[in-house]
């Protein structure tokens, strides 16, 4: 049985660990990803079937990578969890194209539980 793949973007290389570990132990298969440059040519190649995606990058930020994909077929529906420091930016992140958004820091369980139910819907 194909294992749900989940990409994760963020350039703090801490939050990409911790997230890595959290969902791997709940049986999902992760790659991650710190340089938003790489992401577009990695989520061709890799077909995942959720983004989570940290907003503040350097050269690339979640809101041009999310622009990105809503405007393309193959990948305008695929689900994107966002992450960000900043709270205020919740209601941006959704008209941007974020399925969902989560502050930083976040509770695990309450992520682990925002994880599976876009999964669910998707």
């Amino acid at each position: 049985m194909k294992k749900t793949k989940i990409i994760l973007c963020d350039d703090d290389l801490g939050i990409l660990d911790v997230l890595d570990l959290i969902l791997e132990m709940e049986g999902f298969d992760i790659v991650k990803v710190s340089d938003s440059t790489l992401l577009m040519n990695l989520l061709a190649t890799e077909n995942p079937d959720l983004l989570i995606l940290d907003l503040w990058m350097p050269v690339l930020s979640g809101y041009d990578i999310m622009k990105m994909l809503r405007s393309q077929e193959i990948k305008a529906d695929l689900p994107i969890l966002v992450l960000s420091a900043s709270r205020n930016e919740e209601q941006a992140a959704i008209q941007a194209g974020a399925t969902q958004f989560m502050s930083k820091p976040f509770n695990i369980d309450e992520l682990v539980k925002t994880v599976k139910q876009i999964l669910a819907k998707s």
